[in-house]
Order: structure tokens, then sequence, then C-alpha cells
């Protein structure tokens, strides 16, 4: 066994391939620069032709495409054009049903400012990062393609968002940016995965999460004094990474790597580390009660996708709705979906309303 197209994208993104039926060429889906196509790439040609090894995007639009399948006689190649779009909606207790937020804007990763006054959140599915007042105005936008965006956090003091951002073919990174836009500047300057920025209460630290994907045991916490710039492991957090700060600032969450099977509180006075036990093995994005009694996760990953809550003072889980009735949109960083709260508790979710057709085209092959 040897790799068919090593580094052609990174982290390696190929999938759904299919051989044209003399075994000439090999045609093949790829999420490359933040967009997924169908690629062909030659195989098998005879020695005399001169016939590059790179592959070709087959089709360009404002569409992405996925699920090529070949006509049996190799003449048409049929795939699935997907047109990508999210309805932010809110949880309603009462009815049961999910209602569309802020007229339910095609977006997610949402977060307030301490006083709820602003709002920042992801505009799917371009991935830029916004800013707002809470009635919608006025907006701005804070970032520009290629780089993609997620998981963005206002400070204490309301004047800076830090958020998590990728450029095409690069490891994800914690930036920092001024409420009224500018340069992102990233945290640190290495090049390992980095996520889930979390503000510290006082504003003086930034906590997030430094993620190994081969080895999840060496993914660990980081903290990063926004003073000195100074980037430190936080003790006993191998293994762990999503931090998540309490608003009282006295526990941090965090998630086992690699499986996500386990939420970890850490004890910020005692410098303790805590296994919830709660007979879960599924943990998506968390999130804090404005009261810090609470932490509120999905399960989207698993086959049973709940929205639940679990309280800190006796590790009791509540059921809070199940997700399987509603069609969730993908987040950034693969199947699962963003969950959060809007202020009040509430949860928030982008219901995927994506649009799905069938084309075909005529193939000729040189």
């Amino acid at each position: 066994m040897h790799p068919l197209l090593p580094g052609f994208t990174n982290p390696p993104a190929e999938c759904c391939g299919v051989w044209t039926p003399d075994g000439r060429y090999f045609i093949f889906q790829a999420f490359k620069d933040t967009i997924s196509n169908i690629w062909i790439v030659p195989d098998q040609m005879p020695w005399w032709k001169k016939v590059s090894r790179d592959p070709v995007q087959l089709m360009t639009g404002p569409l992405q495409f996925v699920g090529p399948l070949l006509s049996k006689d190799g003449k048409k190649l049929f795939v699935i054009g997907v047109q990508p779009h999210s309805e932010l909606v809110r949880y309603d207790a009462k009815s049961g049903d999910f209602i569309p937020y802020l007229e339910g804007i095609s977006a997610g990763d949402l977060d307030f400012s301490r006083d709820g006054q602003w709002l920042t959140y992801v505009s799917y599915p371009e991935n830029t990062l916004w800013r707002s007042k809470t009635d919608g105005s006025p907006r701005l936008q804070l970032t520009y393609p290629p780089m993609q965006t997620g998981l963005a956090h206002w400070s204490p003091d309301g004047k800076q968002i830090a958020f998590a951002g990728a450029m095409p073919g690069k490891a994800w990174k914690i930036y920092l940016i001024p409420k009224d836009g500018g340069t992102p500047q990233p945290v640190t300057t290495d090049e390992t995965q980095e996520t889930d920025p979390a503000w510290s209460p006082d504003g003086n630290t930034l906590a997030f999460g430094r993620v190994d994907q081969l080895h999840p045991d060496q993914s660990s916490i980081r903290e990063f004094n926004v003073q000195t710039r100074e980037v430190t492991q936080l003790p006993g957090s191998s293994g762990i990474f999503a931090p998540r700060w309490s608003p009282d600032g006295r526990h941090i969450i965090g998630i086992t790597s690699g499986d996500n099977a386990n939420l970890m509180l850490y004890d910020v006075t005692a410098k303790k580390w805590t296994k919830l036990d709660l007979k879960l093995n599924s943990f998506g994005y968390l999130t804090w009660s404005h009261d810090s009694n609470f932490v509120y996760f999905d399960t989207g990953l698993g086959s049973n996708g709940a929205f639940y809550r679990v309280r800190i003072s006796d590790s009791k889980v509540e059921k809070i709705v199940d997700l399987n009735k509603i069609k969730v949109f993908h987040s950034q960083y693969g199947p699962g979906s963003w969950t959060g709260l809007a202020p009040g508790d509430i949860p928030l979710l982008p219901r995927d309303i994506s649009t799905q057709e069938i084309y075909s085209f005529d193939l000729e092959l040189p």
C-alpha cells in the first residue's frame, strides 16, 4: 500500500474515488482551499505520452461538488452539487421547537460580550468572522477569505476578540483582533494545531487547546499571558483540549483528546483535574451557563445526538433536547455541528437548509 496523493491536501481530505472503465484515470472528491470539488488524475498512460501526474480540477462554480459516479461506458460523470446554507435557530422549551434566531442568519460560533450589547459570529459557508450589536447593526466583517475562522470569544473588557483561524494548507492558530477591525495577530509562532480560545474572567490570560491529532496524549491546554505574551502549559492537561473558563473563574472544563469521550474539570485554586462520570462517550461543543453552575454540551458526534447540561456541583446530567429530529449544519472541524447559548442560557445551533441536486457532465478524456 502507498499514498496515492501525498501532500495534495493538508490535512488529507480526499475520498470517494472512481476509476474510468479503461483504468487510465482516477476521479475523486477533495476538500481543498475551503471548497469541495471533483478532481481527476491520470494513472495508466502509454510510455511515449508525456502526461502530468498532477490532479486537475474538473469543474468550478458557486456550488460544492461531491460523490462522483461514472456511467458504465465512462462517457458521463454524475455528481451531487451542493449549495451550503444554514439557518441559526434557538430551542424553545415551551413548544419543543427550533425557532429562527437573529432572523435566521446563516451563521454559527456565536459569542456575546459581557455587557450583552455586542455579538460576534462566523458566517457560513464562507467561515468569515463578523461582529455587530445584538440588534444586527452596525455589522462589520473582521476577516476575509481565504482565511477560515471559528470559535470566536470576546475579551472581558469587550475591546478585542480571540478566535481560531486557518489559511489554506496551514494549521489552525489562535488569533486576536480588535473589536473595530484590523490585522489578526497570532498569539504564538508555533506551527502546531491550536483551537478553542477561552478568556479568564479578568482578561489577563487566554487558554487554548494545542492539538496533536496523530498523538492525542501529547495534546494539552496552554495559557497565553496577555501582558507578557508568555505561553505555558496548564499543569496536568496532557491529553486534554477544548478549554472553557467558567464565568466565575473557578473552573476550566475540557475534553479528552482523540476520543472526545470524557469531560475533565480543572479546579483553578486547587490546581487539580477531575473526570466527570457522566455515562456518555461523545462530547462536542461546551458552553458554561451564565452563573457557572452548569456546562451545556452536545453529543452530535455520536449516534444519538442530543443537547445536555451537567450540574457542576454533583455531576447530574439533564437532557435538554434530542438533536436527531433536526438536520444540523456541519462545522469547520468535521461532522459535528457548533452549538452554544444565547443570553438566558437558551440553546443555539445552525440548522442545515442546504440544497442538493444531481448533475451530469459529458466526459471527453484524451
